[in-house]
């Protein structure tokens, strides 16, 4: 029986894919893609981040999204499930932005914000099949 495909933990939007390309091909390294994770940290509690990735650490979960790979923080995958990461010009500054159903708060300034971990579903067992 062929299994079902999971869901990605994070999706891409075009604009943001074509940034993370852009930065990637600017680049002094060559870089394999981008770690995004979450911090304690500012006035919310946590703060998302992102940076370069050079390696593929054991429980990194990989995600392939529009040519990117982005690798995800095994400890921040309960926190970024379901995110959709997008980037944003506005009339004085450009920036990605966390499109996350998870977040519940965020901080004036926009630098942090309050998570709760998605919470796991559960099907019932007692399903029969004729």
């Amino acid at each position: 029986m062929a299994r079902r495909e999971r869901p990605k933990v994070v999706t891409l939007t075009d604009v943001a894919a074509a940034r993370v390309s852009e930065i990637m091909a600017g680049a002094q390294e060559n870089y394999i893609g981008v770690k995004i994770g979450v911090k304690n940290g500012g006035c919310a509690g946590m703060e998302y981040t992102m940076d370069y990735a050079t390696t593929i650490e054991p429980l990194d979960e990989v995600v392939e999204e529009n040519g990117i790979k982005i690798l995800i923080d095994p400890k921040a995958i309960l926190f970024l499930i379901g995110t959709q990461i997008d980037f944003v010009t506005e009339k004085l500054s450009q920036r990605f932005v966390f499109n996350n159903p998870n977040q519940t708060d965020a901080c004036g300034c926009g630098e942090s914000v309050t998570i709760i971990p998605a919470e796991t579903k559960t099907t019932p067992t007692n399903t029969t099949l004729s």
